[in-house]
């Protein structure tokens, strides 16, 4: 990933955040002389320090936990807020003209060897903690304990665990941190002024690097 110094993220605490916040991730292997790219939902362990461990499953009909290469790590891409930037939002458009659009976004990239798990027991604490959370703001969640015991069995024997240590953390916040302070505020109002969860996720965003 190209990263200039500028848009470097590199506290773990706040990838980690990212991460638990957008959980699916983009998961790029290498096998047979070929990318392989699988978007599957992670649970993160923050031991062992310094950066933890990712734990998911995928179904045991997919190739990849049998075809994968145990000399190139897997590159886990996990993507968080984007928007459109227009450059009219600049008040340098005025002045000069010289001004293009461009994407804002925040990006976490997680790598590590990927591990096979092929364990029943192992596979239901993780479907557990994964229907647990995402069912935690349900008003009637769901519980793998709703469905009957031998048709979760059928299903776990059609998954298989995965689990990737992570060896190396790199974050990209791309939120205008390379225009003058003008231009921020600038993209601040742009944004403010269209009604979508994505804008105001990324005015948030902004905000804060402006901040920090």
């Amino acid at each position: 990933m190209y990263l200039p110094a500028h848009f470097a993220e590199s506290r773990t605490e706040v990838l980690h955040q990212l991460i638990h916040e957008h959980p699916l991730a983009a998961m790029v292997t290498f096998s047979a002389n070929e990318l392989n790219a699988n978007h599957i939902p992670f649970e993160l362990d923050p031991a062992p320090a310094p950066f933890g461990t990712l734990r998911g499953h995928v179904a045991r009909a997919n190739p990849v936990w049998q075809h994968y290469s145990n000399d190139v790590e897997a590159l886990l891409v996990f993507q968080g807020p984007q928007h459109y930037i227009s450059p009219s939002w600049y008040p340098t458009k005025k002045e000069h003209g010289k001004v293009v659009p461009t994407f804002n976004y925040i990006v976490v990239h997680a790598y590590g060897p990927l591990r096979v798990i092929d364990d029943r027991t192992w596979l239901r604490g993780l479907v557990g903690r994964l229907t647990d959370r995402h069912e935690a703001g349900s008003a009637q969640p769901w519980k793998v304990t709703d469905a009957p015991d031998d048709y979760i069995e059928k299903m776990l024997g059609a998954i298989v665990g995965i689990e990737i240590p992570i060896t190396k953390l790199a974050g990209k916040w791309k939120v205008s941190q390379n225009q003058p302070a003008a231009n921020r505020e600038g993209v601040v109002k742009g944004l403010s002024e269209i009604a979508t969860a994505e804008a105001a996720a990324m005015v948030d965003i902004v905000k804060r690097s402006m901040n920090s």
